[in-house]
Protein backbone atom coordinates (compact mmCIF):
# COMPACT_ATOMS: atom_id res chain seq x y z
CA UNK A 1 0.00 0.00 0.00
CA UNK A 2 1.62 3.42 -1.20
CA UNK A 3 1.92 5.86 1.75
CA UNK A 4 0.75 9.13 1.78
CA UNK A 5 3.26 11.88 1.81
CA UNK A 6 4.51 12.88 5.31
CA UNK A 7 3.35 9.26 6.89
CA UNK A 8 5.16 6.25 7.82
CA UNK A 9 4.44 2.75 8.69
CA UNK A 10 5.27 1.71 12.49
CA UNK A 11 3.85 -1.33 14.23
CA UNK A 12 1.17 0.67 15.44
CA UNK A 13 -0.09 1.30 11.85
CA UNK A 14 0.57 4.38 9.89
CA UNK A 15 1.23 7.48 11.53
CA UNK A 16 2.77 11.14 10.47
CA UNK A 17 6.50 11.38 10.27
CA UNK A 18 6.77 13.68 12.92
CA UNK A 19 5.04 11.43 15.40
CA UNK A 20 6.68 9.07 17.63
CA UNK A 21 6.14 5.48 18.78
CA UNK A 22 6.13 5.22 22.85
CA UNK A 23 5.39 2.74 25.51
CA UNK A 24 3.44 3.80 28.50
CA UNK A 25 6.45 3.09 30.61
CA UNK A 26 8.67 5.11 28.30
CA UNK A 27 6.30 8.13 29.08
CA UNK A 28 5.18 7.71 32.25
CA UNK A 29 5.70 5.37 35.69
CA UNK A 30 2.96 2.75 36.35
CA UNK A 31 2.17 1.64 39.97
CA UNK A 32 -0.49 0.08 41.36
CA UNK A 33 -3.08 1.31 44.23
CA UNK A 34 -3.22 -0.05 47.87
CA UNK A 35 -5.63 -2.37 49.63
CA UNK A 36 -6.69 -1.03 53.31
CA UNK A 37 -4.03 -3.03 56.08
CA UNK A 38 -5.71 -6.36 57.47
CA UNK A 39 -8.37 -5.17 60.03
CA UNK A 40 -8.89 -1.98 59.06
CA UNK A 41 -12.23 -0.90 57.19
CA UNK A 42 -12.87 2.86 55.63
CA UNK A 43 -14.86 5.41 57.14
CA UNK A 44 -18.37 7.60 55.56
CA UNK A 45 -16.97 10.10 57.91
CA UNK A 46 -15.62 12.79 55.88
CA UNK A 47 -11.98 14.19 57.03
CA UNK A 48 -8.72 14.70 54.74
CA UNK A 49 -7.89 11.39 53.11
CA UNK A 50 -10.40 10.22 50.88
CA UNK A 51 -9.95 6.64 49.53
CA UNK A 52 -11.03 6.33 45.88
CA UNK A 53 -12.86 2.81 44.82
CA UNK A 54 -13.76 1.10 41.54
CA UNK A 55 -17.00 2.10 42.65
CA UNK A 56 -16.33 5.66 42.42
CA UNK A 57 -14.40 5.54 39.05
CA UNK A 58 -16.41 6.98 35.87
CA UNK A 59 -14.89 7.79 32.23
CA UNK A 60 -12.60 10.61 32.87
CA UNK A 61 -13.20 11.55 36.45
CA UNK A 62 -14.50 10.57 39.78
CA UNK A 63 -17.94 10.45 41.14
CA UNK A 64 -17.61 12.08 45.05
CA UNK A 65 -21.24 11.21 46.11
CA UNK A 66 -20.44 8.29 47.90
CA UNK A 67 -16.75 8.49 49.09
CA UNK A 68 -15.38 6.61 51.76
CA UNK A 69 -12.32 8.33 54.06
CA UNK A 70 -9.55 6.49 55.56
CA UNK A 71 -9.14 6.79 59.24
CA UNK A 72 -6.50 9.48 60.46
CA UNK A 73 -4.56 6.38 62.54
CA UNK A 74 -4.31 4.86 59.28
CA UNK A 75 -3.39 6.98 56.85
CA UNK A 76 0.41 6.90 57.52
CA UNK A 77 0.55 3.51 56.83
CA UNK A 78 -0.56 3.63 52.60
CA UNK A 79 0.08 7.62 52.48
CA UNK A 80 2.88 6.47 49.64
CA UNK A 81 -0.40 5.21 47.93
CA UNK A 82 -2.25 8.34 47.16
CA UNK A 83 -2.79 9.66 43.20
CA UNK A 84 -3.13 13.37 42.78
CA UNK A 85 -4.85 15.60 39.57
CA UNK A 86 -1.65 15.57 37.41
CA UNK A 87 -1.96 11.46 37.64
CA UNK A 88 -4.13 8.92 35.46
CA UNK A 89 -5.98 5.77 37.31
CA UNK A 90 -7.12 2.91 35.10
CA UNK A 91 -9.19 0.10 36.89
CA UNK A 92 -7.58 -3.10 36.52
CA UNK A 93 -9.71 -5.26 38.89
CA UNK A 94 -13.48 -6.58 38.19
CA UNK A 95 -14.37 -3.69 36.17
CA UNK A 96 -11.42 -2.69 33.41
CA UNK A 97 -10.48 -0.31 31.71
CA UNK A 98 -11.98 2.64 33.88
CA UNK A 99 -9.98 5.62 32.81
CA UNK A 100 -9.69 9.39 34.52
CA UNK A 101 -8.16 11.59 36.96
CA UNK A 102 -9.01 13.17 39.97
CA UNK A 103 -10.72 16.36 40.78
CA UNK A 104 -8.16 19.09 42.25
CA UNK A 105 -10.19 18.92 45.11
CA UNK A 106 -9.38 15.00 45.39
CA UNK A 107 -5.63 15.62 44.68
CA UNK A 108 -3.97 13.57 47.21
CA UNK A 109 -6.48 10.72 47.91
CA UNK A 110 -6.00 7.16 48.12
CA UNK A 111 -6.12 4.65 45.55
CA UNK A 112 -7.43 1.28 45.82
CA UNK A 113 -5.26 -1.83 45.04
CA UNK A 114 -7.70 -2.37 42.55
CA UNK A 115 -6.30 0.04 40.64
CA UNK A 116 -3.18 1.27 38.97
CA UNK A 117 -1.76 4.94 38.62
CA UNK A 118 -0.04 6.32 35.98
CA UNK A 119 2.62 9.31 37.38
CA UNK A 120 5.28 11.30 36.13
CA UNK A 121 3.83 11.78 32.97
CA UNK A 122 6.04 12.88 30.50
CA UNK A 123 3.83 13.95 27.42
CA UNK A 124 0.79 15.83 27.62
CA UNK A 125 -1.69 14.21 30.60
CA UNK A 126 -4.89 14.99 28.56
CA UNK A 127 -3.55 13.06 25.34
CA UNK A 128 -2.37 10.53 27.15
CA UNK A 129 -5.92 9.80 29.03
CA UNK A 130 -7.81 9.90 25.73
CA UNK A 131 -5.57 7.71 24.01
CA UNK A 132 -6.11 5.00 27.19
CA UNK A 133 -9.81 5.61 26.54
CA UNK A 134 -9.78 5.33 23.01
CA UNK A 135 -11.76 2.53 21.41
CA UNK A 136 -7.93 0.81 20.11
CA UNK A 137 -6.75 0.83 24.01
CA UNK A 138 -9.96 -0.71 25.18
CA UNK A 139 -10.35 -3.32 22.65
CA UNK A 140 -6.78 -4.62 23.47
CA UNK A 141 -7.59 -4.36 27.46
CA UNK A 142 -10.84 -6.97 26.52
CA UNK A 143 -8.08 -8.94 24.48
CA UNK A 144 -5.79 -9.61 27.18
CA UNK A 145 -7.45 -9.57 30.24
CA UNK A 146 -6.99 -12.17 32.44
CA UNK A 147 -9.99 -14.42 32.47
CA UNK A 148 -11.79 -15.59 35.64
CA UNK A 149 -14.20 -15.03 37.92
CA UNK A 150 -12.97 -11.66 38.74
CA UNK A 151 -11.10 -10.03 35.32
CA UNK A 152 -7.23 -8.73 35.89
CA UNK A 153 -5.28 -6.44 33.83
CA UNK A 154 -1.81 -6.66 34.59
CA UNK A 155 0.48 -3.67 35.69
CA UNK A 156 3.19 -4.87 33.14
CA UNK A 157 0.66 -4.99 29.82
CA UNK A 158 -0.11 -1.58 30.79
CA UNK A 159 3.53 -0.45 31.00
CA UNK A 160 4.35 -1.33 27.31
CA UNK A 161 0.85 -0.43 25.09
CA UNK A 162 2.14 1.33 22.90
CA UNK A 163 0.91 4.74 21.41
CA UNK A 164 1.11 6.94 18.30
CA UNK A 165 2.34 10.78 20.19
CA UNK A 166 3.24 14.27 18.04
CA UNK A 167 6.57 15.11 19.37
CA UNK A 168 5.23 18.18 19.74
CA UNK A 169 3.78 18.89 23.17
CA UNK A 170 1.56 22.02 21.50
CA UNK A 171 0.05 19.72 18.88
CA UNK A 172 -0.64 17.21 21.98
CA UNK A 173 -2.47 19.95 23.59
CA UNK A 174 -4.52 20.90 20.65
CA UNK A 175 -5.96 17.19 19.65
CA UNK A 176 -6.56 16.52 23.44
CA UNK A 177 -8.86 20.46 23.46
CA UNK A 178 -10.35 19.39 20.25
CA UNK A 179 -11.81 15.99 22.01
CA UNK A 180 -12.05 18.02 25.43
CA UNK A 181 -15.04 19.77 23.87
CA UNK A 182 -16.93 17.15 21.82
CA UNK A 183 -16.60 16.00 26.00
CA UNK A 184 -18.42 19.33 26.63
CA UNK A 185 -20.92 19.22 23.55
CA UNK A 186 -21.80 15.33 25.06
CA UNK A 187 -22.15 16.80 29.14
CA UNK A 188 -24.36 19.23 28.02
CA UNK A 189 -26.48 16.95 25.79
CA UNK A 190 -26.35 14.17 28.84
CA UNK A 191 -27.66 17.05 31.19
CA UNK A 192 -30.36 18.35 28.91
CA UNK A 193 -31.70 14.55 28.90
CA UNK A 194 -31.28 14.08 32.47
CA UNK A 195 -33.84 17.92 32.80
CA UNK A 196 -36.03 16.36 30.33
CA UNK A 197 -36.88 13.02 32.05
CA UNK A 198 -37.33 14.92 35.08
CA UNK A 199 -40.00 17.45 33.33
CA UNK A 200 -41.42 14.23 32.15
CA UNK A 201 -41.61 12.52 36.15
CA UNK A 202 -43.16 16.06 37.29
CA UNK A 203 -45.72 16.02 34.89
CA UNK A 204 -46.42 12.41 35.31
CA UNK A 205 -47.23 13.49 38.88
CA UNK A 206 -49.20 16.09 38.53
CA UNK A 207 -51.13 14.92 35.07
CA UNK A 208 -51.78 11.35 36.03
CA UNK A 209 -53.26 12.65 39.26
CA UNK A 210 -55.58 15.55 38.41
CA UNK A 211 -53.21 17.76 40.76
CA UNK A 212 -52.84 20.13 37.23
CA UNK A 213 -55.66 20.03 34.59
CA UNK A 214 -56.04 20.80 31.25
CA UNK A 215 -57.63 24.26 30.23
CA UNK A 216 -61.30 23.09 29.10
CA UNK A 217 -61.70 20.21 31.35
CA UNK A 218 -63.50 19.75 34.38
CA UNK A 219 -65.23 17.52 36.54
CA UNK A 220 -64.20 14.84 39.22
CA UNK A 221 -61.29 12.06 39.18
CA UNK A 222 -62.47 8.88 40.19
CA UNK A 223 -59.90 6.23 41.96
CA UNK A 224 -60.98 2.96 40.43
CA UNK A 225 -59.29 -0.46 40.28
CA UNK A 226 -58.06 -1.07 36.42
CA UNK A 227 -59.45 -4.81 36.66
CA UNK A 228 -63.16 -3.97 35.96
CA UNK A 229 -61.28 -1.43 32.92
CA UNK A 230 -59.20 -3.68 31.03
CA UNK A 231 -58.95 -7.16 29.73
CA UNK A 232 -55.78 -9.03 30.98
CA UNK A 233 -54.80 -12.36 29.45
CA UNK A 234 -51.11 -13.90 31.00
CA UNK A 235 -49.26 -15.84 28.87
CA UNK A 236 -49.27 -19.50 27.20
CA UNK A 237 -46.47 -22.13 28.59
CA UNK A 238 -44.96 -22.75 25.54
CA UNK A 239 -42.35 -25.18 25.62
CA UNK A 240 -38.62 -24.71 25.45
CA UNK A 241 -38.12 -28.21 23.43
CA UNK A 242 -40.86 -26.51 20.85
CA UNK A 243 -38.51 -23.16 20.55
CA UNK A 244 -37.32 -22.59 17.06
CA UNK A 245 -34.70 -21.02 15.20
CA UNK A 246 -36.94 -18.65 13.45
CA UNK A 247 -40.56 -18.07 13.19
CA UNK A 248 -42.73 -16.17 15.34
CA UNK A 249 -40.89 -14.14 18.69
CA UNK A 250 -42.07 -14.77 21.78
CA UNK A 251 -42.34 -12.36 23.85
CA UNK A 252 -41.44 -13.27 28.14
CA UNK A 253 -40.04 -11.25 30.97
CA UNK A 254 -36.63 -11.10 30.31
CA UNK A 255 -37.59 -8.99 27.28
CA UNK A 256 -39.79 -6.79 28.85
CA UNK A 257 -37.51 -3.13 30.14
CA UNK A 258 -38.71 -0.30 31.44
CA UNK A 259 -40.83 1.77 29.09
CA UNK A 260 -39.29 -0.84 25.93
CA UNK A 261 -39.32 -4.64 24.76
CA UNK A 262 -35.55 -5.52 24.09
CA UNK A 263 -35.21 -8.45 21.09
CA UNK A 264 -31.85 -8.19 21.64
CA UNK A 265 -30.19 -11.90 20.34
CA UNK A 266 -29.52 -13.39 23.83
CA UNK A 267 -32.99 -13.25 24.28
CA UNK A 268 -35.28 -13.93 21.59
CA UNK A 269 -36.46 -17.02 21.35
CA UNK A 270 -38.96 -18.26 18.67
CA UNK A 271 -41.70 -20.08 17.87
CA UNK A 272 -42.17 -21.80 14.41
CA UNK A 273 -45.89 -20.32 13.71
CA UNK A 274 -49.52 -18.86 15.10
CA UNK A 275 -52.07 -21.83 15.16
CA UNK A 276 -55.83 -21.58 15.93
CA UNK A 277 -54.58 -23.46 19.26
CA UNK A 278 -52.50 -20.20 20.86
CA UNK A 279 -53.92 -17.69 18.21
CA UNK A 280 -55.87 -15.91 21.54
CA UNK A 281 -51.91 -15.16 22.73
CA UNK A 282 -51.08 -13.34 19.49
CA UNK A 283 -49.77 -9.54 20.58
CA UNK A 284 -51.22 -6.66 18.06
CA UNK A 285 -49.79 -2.78 18.10
CA UNK A 286 -50.53 -0.71 21.21
CA UNK A 287 -50.94 -3.62 23.99
CA UNK A 288 -49.60 -3.06 27.19
CA UNK A 289 -47.23 -5.91 28.49
CA UNK A 290 -45.48 -6.13 32.48
CA UNK A 291 -43.01 -8.60 33.76
CA UNK A 292 -44.65 -10.33 36.54
CA UNK A 293 -41.51 -11.86 38.00
CA UNK A 294 -38.23 -10.84 39.34
CA UNK A 295 -36.36 -7.98 41.00
CA UNK A 296 -37.71 -4.85 38.80
CA UNK A 297 -41.29 -6.18 38.81
CA UNK A 298 -43.55 -3.42 38.72
CA UNK A 299 -41.04 -1.46 36.45
CA UNK A 300 -40.57 -3.68 33.65
CA UNK A 301 -43.44 -2.97 31.20
CA UNK A 302 -44.08 -1.93 27.66
CA UNK A 303 -45.99 -0.91 24.94
CA UNK A 304 -45.82 -3.18 22.10
CA UNK A 305 -45.51 -1.30 18.55
CA UNK A 306 -45.82 -2.82 15.22
CA UNK A 307 -41.83 -3.43 15.08
CA UNK A 308 -42.37 -5.86 17.31
CA UNK A 309 -45.12 -8.36 15.63
CA UNK A 310 -45.96 -10.85 14.84
CA UNK A 311 -45.42 -11.76 18.57
CA UNK A 312 -46.82 -14.60 20.86
CA UNK A 313 -47.22 -13.79 24.70
CA UNK A 314 -44.96 -15.92 27.16
CA UNK A 315 -46.03 -17.36 30.66
CA UNK A 316 -45.65 -15.20 33.66
CA UNK A 317 -45.99 -11.90 31.48
CA UNK A 318 -49.10 -10.22 31.62
CA UNK A 319 -50.81 -8.33 28.33
CA UNK A 320 -53.34 -5.48 28.91
CA UNK A 321 -55.40 -3.61 26.35
CA UNK A 322 -59.18 -1.59 27.43
CA UNK A 323 -62.08 -0.42 24.99
CA UNK A 324 -62.99 2.02 27.50
CA UNK A 325 -59.90 3.67 28.61
CA UNK A 326 -57.29 5.70 26.23
CA UNK A 327 -54.01 2.57 25.83
CA UNK A 328 -51.65 5.70 26.24
CA UNK A 329 -53.00 7.06 29.13
CA UNK A 330 -53.21 3.45 30.66
CA UNK A 331 -49.86 2.82 29.38
CA UNK A 332 -48.54 6.07 31.24
CA UNK A 333 -50.42 4.99 34.29
CA UNK A 334 -48.71 1.47 34.45
CA UNK A 335 -44.85 3.55 34.27
CA UNK A 336 -45.81 5.57 36.98
CA UNK A 337 -44.44 5.27 40.75
CA UNK A 338 -47.76 5.01 41.88
CA UNK A 339 -48.11 1.37 39.98
CA UNK A 340 -44.67 0.53 41.16
CA UNK A 341 -45.26 1.40 44.83
CA UNK A 342 -48.85 -1.01 44.46
CA UNK A 343 -46.23 -3.41 43.53
CA UNK A 344 -43.73 -3.02 46.03
CA UNK A 345 -46.89 -3.63 48.61
CA UNK A 346 -47.98 -6.85 47.03
CA UNK A 347 -45.13 -8.71 45.50
CA UNK A 348 -43.60 -12.00 47.19
CA UNK A 349 -40.81 -12.08 49.40
CA UNK A 350 -38.97 -14.81 47.52
CA UNK A 351 -36.33 -15.63 45.89
CA UNK A 352 -37.56 -14.36 42.44
CA UNK A 353 -40.36 -11.67 43.73
CA UNK A 354 -43.32 -12.22 41.48
CA UNK A 355 -46.84 -11.02 41.52
CA UNK A 356 -50.35 -12.15 39.90
CA UNK A 357 -53.06 -11.01 37.46
CA UNK A 358 -55.33 -10.39 40.68
CA UNK A 359 -52.16 -8.08 41.79
CA UNK A 360 -52.46 -6.46 38.53
CA UNK A 361 -56.30 -6.30 38.64
CA UNK A 362 -56.28 -4.41 41.61
CA UNK A 363 -53.85 -1.74 41.10
CA UNK A 364 -56.15 1.39 42.10
CA UNK A 365 -55.55 4.87 39.89
CA UNK A 366 -57.20 7.86 39.50
CA UNK A 367 -59.32 8.19 36.30
CA UNK A 368 -60.41 11.54 34.34
CA UNK A 369 -64.15 11.73 34.18
CA UNK A 370 -64.03 12.20 30.26
CA UNK A 371 -61.68 9.80 27.22
CA UNK A 372 -61.10 12.79 25.66
CA UNK A 373 -59.07 14.20 29.14
CA UNK A 374 -57.12 10.74 29.01
CA UNK A 375 -56.00 11.50 25.28
CA UNK A 376 -55.22 15.12 25.87
CA UNK A 377 -52.67 14.25 29.05
CA UNK A 378 -51.20 10.97 26.82
CA UNK A 379 -50.87 13.34 23.73
CA UNK A 380 -48.34 15.60 26.26
CA UNK A 381 -46.35 12.90 27.79
CA UNK A 382 -46.05 11.59 24.28
CA UNK A 383 -44.57 14.49 23.42
CA UNK A 384 -42.20 14.81 26.14
CA UNK A 385 -41.07 11.16 25.18
CA UNK A 386 -40.77 12.17 22.04
CA UNK A 387 -38.32 15.18 22.95
CA UNK A 388 -36.41 12.72 25.06
CA UNK A 389 -36.29 9.86 22.05
CA UNK A 390 -34.60 12.98 20.03
CA UNK A 391 -32.35 13.97 22.32
CA UNK A 392 -31.05 10.83 23.21
CA UNK A 393 -30.51 10.00 19.31
CA UNK A 394 -28.60 13.27 19.28
CA UNK A 395 -26.58 12.23 22.20
CA UNK A 396 -25.74 8.51 20.88
CA UNK A 397 -24.30 10.03 17.14
CA UNK A 398 -22.30 12.73 19.42
CA UNK A 399 -20.79 9.87 21.18
CA UNK A 400 -19.99 8.47 17.79
CA UNK A 401 -18.54 11.29 16.22
CA UNK A 402 -16.48 11.64 19.25
CA UNK A 403 -15.09 7.63 18.49
CA UNK A 404 -14.38 8.83 15.15
CA UNK A 405 -12.72 11.64 16.31
CA UNK A 406 -10.46 10.01 18.71
CA UNK A 407 -9.55 6.93 15.62
CA UNK A 408 -8.83 9.87 13.45
CA UNK A 409 -6.72 12.25 15.95
CA UNK A 410 -5.12 10.27 17.63
CA UNK A 411 -3.30 8.29 14.96
CA UNK A 412 -2.30 11.41 12.78
CA UNK A 413 -5.00 10.68 10.17
CA UNK A 414 -6.44 14.05 10.51
CA UNK A 415 -4.01 16.59 11.45
CA UNK A 416 -4.81 19.87 13.64
CA UNK A 417 -1.76 22.35 12.26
Amino acid sequence: MELRPGYKQTEVGVIPEDWDVKAIDELAKVTSGKRMPPGTSLTDRPNAHPYIRISDMVPGSVRTSDLMYVPEGVFPAIKRFRIFSQDIFISVAGSLDIVGKVPKELSGANLTENADRITDIACSQDYLLYFLMSPQIQGTIDAIRTVGAQPKLALSRIRKFKLAIPKSHDEQNQIAECLHEADHLLGDLDLLVTKKRLIKQAAMQELLTGKRRLPGFEGEWEEVSIGGMVDLLTGFPFPSSGYSSSGVRLLRGSNVKRGLIDWNEDLAQHWPSITSDIARYELRDGDIVIAMDGALVGRSYARVQASDLPALLLQRVARIRSSSLCNDFLFFQIGSSRFADHCDSVKTSTAIPHISPGDIRNFKTLIPPTKNEQIAIATILLDLDAEISGLETRLNKARELKQGMMQQLLTGKIRLT
